[in-house]
């Protein structure tokens, strides 16, 4: 996705939770590279359900290699023909790609002044992708900061009803190593985000 403008300063908190949004977007955009393992295997986690998945990714990035994990990626995304996952909401919202969901991201897109780089070239309602606008959002990159609602709206028309699925997928997907440590955490932070977007008054 293309940068509109420089984020703006915004609360701690949202910053941690855009944050997440990007590493899962990094990830999940290409097979994670060296500098990209170092960070994963430099994390820590708590008690938590998200604690304990970021510290199990931690765990598993300090023990495989750049060249399993682009292998590991490609068989679970790209594949002969294709791979174990499809990580498109269009498919896992009606079991076919480039269908209505992604007409209605391209819409809603247009209105927040999101466009496409050009050097992307696989539908917009991928997960990486999705992830990237979600912390677009929140940290202003496509104008100003959106708010508590307008995030609200557009995580549970473009990812709540999915991508804690598609976690799950990824979490169990037989190719799944360093992924299924992503899928975890994915799924967690999925959860978290439903349950404070549920507690913002209607």
């Amino acid at each position: 996705m293309t940068n509109a403008m420089a984020e703006t300063k915004i609360a701690e908190e949202d910053q941690l939770r855009a944050d997440l949004y990007d590493f899962l977007a990094a990830l999940l955009a290409r097979p994670a590279d060296e500098d990209l393992l170092k960070q994963c295997a430099a994390l820590s986690g708590d008690d938590s359900d998200l604690g304990q998945a970021i510290g199990a990714l931690s765990r598993v990035a300090r023990a495989v290699k750049p060249r399993a994990v682009e292998s590991e990626f490609n068989a679970l995304f790209i594949g002969l023909g294709r791979g174990e996952l499809l990580p498109y909401a269009s498919f896992y919202l009606t079991g076919f790609l480039n269908e209505k969901p992604l007409a209605t991201l391209r819409n809603d897109m247009s209105a927040q002044r999101i466009t496409r780089a050009d050097n992307v070239y696989e539908p917009e309602d991928n997960i990486a992708s999705l992830m990237e606008m979600m912390a677009g959002l929140i940290t202003g990159r496509f104008g100003e900061p959106a708010s508590l609602e307008a995030q609200k709206t557009f995580f549970n028309k473009h990812i709540g009803p999915w991508a804690g699925h598609f976690y799950s997928d990824l979490e169990g997907a037989k190719n799944s190593v360093l992924y299924a440590a992503v899928g975890a955490v994915g799924k967690s932070f999925m959860e978290i985000e439903r349950e404070a977007f549920r507690m913002i008054a209607e």
